[in-house]
Formats: C-alpha cells, structure tokens, sequence
C-alpha cells in the first residue's frame, strides 16, 4: 500500500488520515499540520522522506499566477527554506491547480449551453492569485472586477480590465500612487472601514465571486445574507465548514475548481502527489501531459454544490422601454404637478428635453422561475424620446441610445437586450442596433405574433359563438388581410394549422400564389382562397387577422361589414384599427395583443400598466431566451420567420409562459366584457335572422 504524506503550515487540529483506492491501487493519506511552524514542517519532512512515497506541501499561498518578481518571491520564501532541508521531490500542487482552474471553467461553459459564463459580472478578490482563472473567463465577458490594491495594499480602488490587472502586476499601474503606504492604509481606521465598505458593495452588485482559498475567511469577514444571498462562488478546496459558511449566507452555488476524488476533501498539493504515485512517476518528471490525461480519462470534473438543496441558475435580460405619451410622463409627480401650473407648451418642452436624456434603469425584474428550475431577472432600462419625437429626428438619434442601453445593459450583467414599443420600429427596426450592440439583441415581435394569435384562439373559445372540439381544427372561417407580408405570412401559416379555412388577401398577386402553394405543401388538409380585395369575404369571417402596413389608423377592412362576434386580431404596427372604427361595432372583439404571465410565485416589477406578473410579448420574448440561455439575436428587421414564431411559443410553454390577458384599445378586456361582446353578437345575429324569415314566408 502506497503512502501520500502532506506536511501543512495550517492547523493541527485539522489532521486526518485515512485509507483511498485511486487508479486501481490502494494509498493511505496522512496530513499533519505544524501550526505555521516552518521548521518542525522541515524537520517532519526529512522524517517521511525516507518512508512515504509522495510528499506534499499544504497549509501555503500559492505563488500569484502573474504579478512583479518581489512579489513571486516572497510567497515563494517559505517554499525554497522548506526544500532546502531535504532532497526528496515535494509539490505544492501548483501545477495541477493551474491545469485544474482552466479545465474547471471551460467544462463548466460546456456543460450549461455554452453561455454559462457569457457577458456575466465576476468580481475577483485576488485577481493575481486566480489570474488563469480571469484569462479564461475574459473569452466570454470582460465584466471583470479585480479588488487587488483593496485587499494586498488597502488601497480603495477597484480594477476593471485584465489589462489594468496586468498593469498592477507589474507595478506601474497609477493606482499604486494613491496610497502613500500599504502600513499607512490599513492603520488608518477611516480607510480600513470605508475598505472594508466598499468591498461588500461591490460583492453586492456582482453575480459570481472568485474567492481564494488560501484566507477563505479573511477575504470574507464581514460578509452576510445581505452580500452573499443569491450569489455564485468559484474558490477551491471547499471542505464542509465551508459550504455551512455559504449556506448560512444564502449563497446559491459553490463551484469547486479541487475535484472531489476522493472521500475526504483534500487539496491540489495531495491530488498531485496522489497521481504521480499512482502512475509511479517521481514528482519532479511529472508533466502537464501525465495531469491532462488523468483529468481526461478519470473525468475529473469540478463539483457544483447547490448549499440550498436545489439546482440553481439565474439568467440576466435586459428590456428597452419609453414613454408613449406626454400623459405617461405625467405619471412622474414632479412633472405632474408642474404641468398643472405651467403656461400652455410646458409639456411639449418638457417631451423634447427627456428626448434627450441617456438610458436609465426604470426597476429590476426579479422572481422569474421556470419549471425547469432556471430562473431569470433583469432591468428594464427606459429611453426618454416618445414615439412623436423619435420620428422627429433622424433614427441614428435613437440608434445612439439604444447602443448606449446595451452597454448599460452589459454593465448590469444582462447576457441579452430586447427592445420595446417603438424602439423595435425605428428605422430599420433594429438591424443596426443588433450589428452594434455589445449584446444579442431581440425585437419580440415572434412572440408579438404568436401572442396576438394565442389570444385569438382564446377569445374563440371564450365567445362561446363557434363549436371547439377538442384535439381537431375548428371549423370555420379566418382571414388574414397582409397575408404576404412577414407578419401576415406566419400568421396564415399558423391559422393554417388550427382552422379548416383560410382566405389571404393581399395587393401581391404572385406572392399570394407562391404563398398559397408553399402552404398547401405543409397543410393540405386546409381551404385556402386568395383575394386581392377584403370586401369579398369580409362578412363571412369569424377570425380577421390584419397584419398589413398602412397602419396610422388608416382603413383597412370596413369593420361596419364585418360579421357580428367576428374576431379580429390587429398585428400592425402602428395599429390597421383606429379606436374610433372600433368603438362603432361593440358586437365585435378587437384583440390588439396577447400578454403573457410570468412564471414564478414570487415575480417582482414596478408597474408597467398590467396586472402583477404580467408583460407584454415581446418582453416576455426576452424572458423566454434568456430562460433558455439562447443568448442570441433571435427576431430583428421586419422580416419575421414562422419558424421561429412557433419555436418561441414551445419555449413559452416549456418555461411556464401562459396567455395572461388580452388587449384591445382601450386596455385589458375582463370576462366581463368578453362576454358583454359575446351578448350583443348574439342579439345582432338573431335581428339579422328575422328579416330574412319573414322574406321567406312572403316568398311562399
């Protein structure tokens, strides 16, 4: 039976030895620890050189990965007095920590999607003691944050760049002038608590926290519930005492880079020595090679621990909103009050200024919980130009805040931006932004369409006017009015799917053709008519979709010929329906988009004009990817494809998305109401029927 020995500078009373198999052979493992007493760990060392078959280091700081030569040197001091005492090889398992920290990270990028660590904000509070770590993470997000100058010279400072970090290392980085002297800073009480401050608020603001494990508990003195709750940890050799630490400070996941081998937690220094014995390698021959292949082949992967007893994943969105109105500027009391008093043009100064000022967060999404165990939050970040003067300027105007809020928006630790309202109209409906953008950006109009429809479908069965049966399409008729265009093309495909009829109608002719054709491919079961007039049909329908682009209010169908209990889906934007056609059929349903609620019990948001834990699509659009993790540009320009209308309402419902409301003009309909239209449908029906009977009876 082989014999692993690992003398340690830490504590005694921490000794343990035990019996493990590892590769097929049998080892005991033994630690002893000196207390900080580099001598008797000299003196127990020349004692086992003779009898173990590895010898191992613990209880010392790693040498920084990177940083000026008096500093390699001095965390290497007690390393060079030790070794000159004996000449058996011993390792501190510096080398295998290196290759392990690098491995740890990327496994753990694959394993999540790819995206685990992408745009995320990472706080490091020793960046030169985990720089490979920082040099790996910096390929997926440079929101990097390094409290080296707080924690190795009490300077307040923070870094915010590897480069800046690299600068540090070498010693002529500017903030080193700061602080006269590293003894001045930490005896001076007002520095050291307002040190001490700071750090915790940075803690707060990120989502990871890479933790040394050499002074595990000196980096976090003072650290609470309030610092820690929610937050993910990267550190290394975590023995349980640790993870009771996290836990009882809310800490959601511990990465540990030290892969758990064994039963007993041991450290890198006695995992190296553990595998060269194994391989019969002396210590000094051992290569990265031999340490790669063994990590390969034995599947030494990093443990994710979930203190709180469940998996744990939060996803980060961002979503672009503005005002619509000078009235929804109003609802800031201070402008509110003002206009009151205000001579007349007040508030349309007052509209023209906040055009101009930068991205601000409008509040923070928190609560977002998918069945799948995922969670989701994110900031709504608002823009202040209205859509009136918006279209007053040039779209590079609102371009330009729009890229501003995607670098605020990275800043924050969103991984992906979704743009509201008529930011995702501007121009070229946000093309630019997306090419310019630091982060994926998504309009949500796939989800805008699938939404309209979904509540559509609903507000059939909710009118009670046409028989459902389940499993089978409904039999009746539906008509899309713009059925070529992006919008309208998904929409007939999708129709296509759900109703034995189907007319388009449309100024396209070819198009139309084309359309039908390819339709009648992917459903054949399904009656489709093609017109270039809606007249023609218009009073036999009892689903209008209108998705052209006229919009402004500009008449696109008569509703006064419209079939009483019709329903009609407007998709336009701006609308194809003006409130004032609609107010004059109040026998008929006008939908103008579906809401969505939000999964999770505990969902909070400052009011956006719904009820609690509702959002529109096209936010609820953002949620859902970034639930998902497809941190990508998903639906842009106005071409939408139908494909991914489809593939975003599966997402909906695989994350726990389910229709909320629905919206007409004037707001969110109640039961009530839907079945005060319902009522009045039936009513005009019957008046309708009676004419035609008596004409009969005369005929005869």
């Amino acid at each position: 039976m082989k014999q692993i020995v690992s003398i340690s500078l830490g504590k005694s009373a921490d000794d343990y030895e035990f019996v493990a198999e590892f590769l097929g052979q049998q080892f005991t493992i033994k630690r002893v620890g000196t207390d900080g007493d580099v001598t008797l760990a000299a003196d127990l060392m020349e004692q086992w050189s003779a009898e173990a078959d590895a010898i191992c280091l613990g209880g010392l700081n790693f040498d920084y990965a990177i940083g000026s030569g008096r500093a390699v040197a001095e965390q290497a001091k007690k390393v060079k007095i030790l070794k000159s005492r004996i000449t058996a090889p011993i390792t501190t398992g510096e080398r295998l920590r290196r290759v392990s920290y690098e491995w740890a990270i990327r496994h753990l990028q694959f394993k999540h999607g790819n995206n685990y660590f992408n745009h995320t904000k990472v706080l490091f509070l020793s960046g030169m003691l985990n720089y490979n770590i920082a040099k790996v993470i910096s390929e997926w997000t440079d929101n990097l944050t390094f409290a080296d100058p707080v924690f190795e010279n009490g300077i307040p400072k923070f870094l915010n760049s590897l480069d800046e970090l690299e600068l540090y290392a070498k010693g002529v980085h500017d903030v080193l002038d700061w602080v006269p002297t590293r003894r001045l800073a930490s005896s001076a009480m007002p520095i050291r608590t307002w040190n001490e401050y700071i750090v915790r608020k940075a803690i707060q603001k990120t989502s990871i926290l890479v933790v040394p494990t050499y002074d595990f508990y000196d980096y976090l003195k003072g650290c609470g519930l309030e610092e820690l709750g929610g937050k993910t940890i990267i550190t290394s050799t975590v023995y349980e005492d640790r993870i009771q630490f996290l836990k009882e400070r809310g800490v959601d996941v511990i990465i540990d880079c030290t892969p758990k081998i064994l039963e007993q937690v041991v450290g890198f220094n006695v995992l190296e020595a553990l595998i060269a014995a194994a391989l019969d390698i002396p210590l000094n021959e051992l290569t990265d090679d031999d340490l790669l292949e063994v990590i390969s082949e034995q599947r030494l992967d990093p443990r994710q621990i979930y203190p709180q007893g469940q998996f744990k994943r939060i996803n980060r969105f961002s979503f672009v909103i503005h005002p619509l109105s000078q009235e929804q500027l109003k609802k800031d009391p201070t402008i509110e009050l003002a206009s009151r008093f205000a001579p007349k043009g007040f508030m349309d100064a007052v509209e023209k200024i906040i055009a101009y000022s930068p991205p601000m967060v409008y509040c923070k999404i928190t609560g977002v919980r998918s069945p799948t165990g995922v969670e989701a939050e994110g900031w709504l970040i608002t823009v202040g130009g209205t859509p009136k003067q918006m279209l007053s300027h040039s779209p590079e105007f609102t371009y330009k805040r729009l890229l501003q809020a995607a670098k605020m928006s990275k800043r924050l630790g969103a991984q992906i931006m979704g743009l509201g309202a008529f930011t995702k109209v501007v121009g070229d409906a946000g093309k630019t932004v997306a090419k310019l953008a630091d982060i994926p950006v998504t309009t949500g109009n796939s989800y805008s369409a699938s939404g309209a429809l979904w509540a559509a479908a609903d507000a059939v069965r909710r009118m009670g006017l046409i028989t459902v049966d389940k499993g089978k399409k409904l039999k009746a008729k539906t008509m899309v009015v713009g059925a070529t265009g992006a919008i309208g093309s998904v929409c007939c495909r999708l129709l296509a799917m759900a109703f034995t009829d189907v007319y388009m109608v449309d100024v396209r002719h070819s198009k139309l053709l084309a359309l039908k054709e390819s339709m009648l491919g992917d459903t054949p079961d399904v009656h489709v008519e093609i017109s270039t007039r809606a007249d023609k049909f218009l009073s036999d329908m009892d689903v209008i979709v209108t998705a052209t682009s006229a919009g402004g209010g500009k008449s696109v169908i008569d509703i006064m010929k419209v079939k009483p209990g019709c329903v009609i889906t407007d998709v336009a934007r701006p609308l194809d329906l003006s409130p004032q056609d609609v107010a004059k059929r109040p026998d008929v349903l006008v939908i103008e988009s579906g809401e969505i609620l939000l999964p999770g019990d505990n969902v909070e948001m400052r009011d956006i004009g719904l009820p609690p834990r509702v959002a529109y699509a096209c936010l609820a659009e953002t949620i859902v990817l970034a639930l998902e993790g497809r941190y990508e540009t998903f639906t842009i320009g106005r071409e939408i494809e139908w494909q991914k209308v489809k593939e975003i309402y599966k997402l909906g419902l695989k994350h726990g998305m389910k229709l909320a409301a629905i919206s007409g003009v004037n707001g969110v309909y109640s039961d009530a109401d839907i079945a005060e239209v319902a009522r009045l449908a039936r009513e005009a029906r019957a008046e309708a029927a009676v004419p035609e009977k008596s004409l009969k009876r005369s005929a005869g």
